[in-house]
């Protein structure tokens, strides 16, 4: 596809579900390409054979990526193209690709992209809760200790909170999500995106929690977003102090005191108690 001495590396956007959903440029860049770097040459073989597109694929996953990029990067080096693709949806958003996006960058050899569908923004833009301000989470770990940590951590944060999670662990996180968070929390569970059975079901977790596997049917894929805690509880004094002195590093004590209110949740007064040596100094 390149005439250029060294080829592009091109992060294509797939349908998550509506086929219909994939760009013409997308279809474009996937046809012209000399490779396409799948993640499952299974389903992105069955993506081409619907849009009447043939090409060469090679499997891009978790488990290989470290082994395959050196020569999908040498065959961009000789001018080559690559596409990358996912199973569905961007690329790198909780799926592989950041290490040849890096190397390629690394090199020198361009990195464009090709939106498409996501069902982090699909879920979003539906869902009803706050999007000016969000954190993408992915999937949580699943251990339950690490789980706990994250979740721990997470629950004073005041920008709505987006889950990626598969039906096998749905019961589970949202059961987490009730025990840290508390049960008259605002969420949504976002489920088959696109798809022929798209539902969206909104409530508090207490509700949903109760609704799991009767009303909201325990099959598909799911995004569930949380709203973000309204009275985010206050920080310790030692992480004020921390968090302060990273800001004051940079900026001037009073905007480093206001910053510091907004990240910790504590009183403006309670700040400047807790600095009042540092801000003189």
């Amino acid at each position: 596809m390149s005439t250029d001495s060294t080829g592009k590396l091109y992060v294509v956007g797939t349908p998550i579900g509506n086929l219909d959903d994939l760009s013409p440029r997308a279809r474009r860049v996937l046809d012209a390409v000399d490779l396409i770097a799948a993640e499952d040459t299974r389903r992105t073989r069955g993506l081409l054979s619907s849009i009447e597109v043939k090409n060469r694929l090679i499997a891009y996953h978790e488990h290989n990526e470290a082994q395959q990029t050196p020569g999908l990067i040498e065959r961009l080096r000789r001018g080559e193209s690559v596409a990358l693709v996912s199973d569905a949806g961007s690329p790198l958003l909780s799926d592989p690709g950041l290490i040849i996006v890096q190397a390629a960058r690394a090199a020198g050899i361009p990195v464009v992209s090709i939106p498409g569908p996501s069902a982090l923004t699909a879920a979003l833009s539906v869902a009803g809760l706050p999007t000016d301000r969000f954190v993408f989470e992915g999937f949580l770990p699943r251990r339950a200790g690490p789980r706990r940590a994250r979740l721990t951590a997470l629950a004073p944060e005041s920008r709505t909170l987006v889950f990626y999670e598969s039906v096998h662990r749905l019961a589970d996180t949202l059961a987490a999500l009730e025990e840290h968070f508390g049960g008259d929390r605002a969420a949504v569970i976002a489920r088959e995106i696109t798809k022929i059975h798209e539902s969206v079901y909104e409530g508090t977790l207490a509700a949903l929690n109760r609704r799991l596997g009767e009303v909201i049917p325990l099959k598909g894929e799911f995004v569930v977003l949380v709203a973000g805690a309204t009275n985010p509880a206050p920080a310790e004094d030692g992480e004020v102090v921390r968090i302060f002195d990273l800001l004051a590093a940079e900026v001037p004590a009073r905007t480093a005191v206001a910053l510091t209110v907004k990240i910790t949740g504590t009183s403006r007064n309670r700040v400047y108690a807790i600095t009042r040596g540092l801000t003189q100094s």
